[in-house]
């Protein structure tokens, strides 16, 4: 993986304006919001549902080999800008517990609505796990 930064450019903080990723295997996980394992959601907090929907797109990308390296690109979608910026605190830390300092491209994007009626926020994923990982 190569993180692309252009010259001149400020470095972005939590992110990666682009990554290059050569070979390996290349996974898309499906957009992911906080269910449990048995399809329901406990926690009820913008942040708890960070750490949640982050819980669930590792485990998906486990099952193909996958760890949080390998993350090229993230969507987020959020219902709520403003809980979001609320929450900042909780979501890094969330994200340097389970994700590490690796930022891969990324976009926020504010939504007007999720299917799940619980959701708050859903994260779509690209991932591409090396052949000698």
């Amino acid at each position: 993986m190569i993180i692309l930064q252009p010259p001149g450019w400020v470095k972005p903080k939590g992110f990666s304006n682009g990554i290059a990723a050569k070979g390996g295997t290349t996974v898309f996980v499906a957009g992911q919001v906080a269910f449990n394992s048995q399809g329901v959601f406990e926690e009820k907090t913008f942040a708890g549902q960070f750490r949640q929907t982050l819980k669930n797109t590792l485990a998906v990308l486990a099952e193909a080999g996958g760890r949080p390296e390998h993350i090229v690109r993230m969507t987020w979608y959020i219902l709520d800008k403003k809980e979001y910026l609320g929450a900042i605190k909780e979501v890094g830390a969330a994200y340097r517990e389970l994700i590490g300092r690796h930022y891969p491209a990324m976009a926020v994007v504010q939504v007007s609505g999720l299917i799940e009626d619980e959701a708050k926020l859903e994260i779509e994923t690209t991932a591409v796990i090396p052949e000698n990982a």
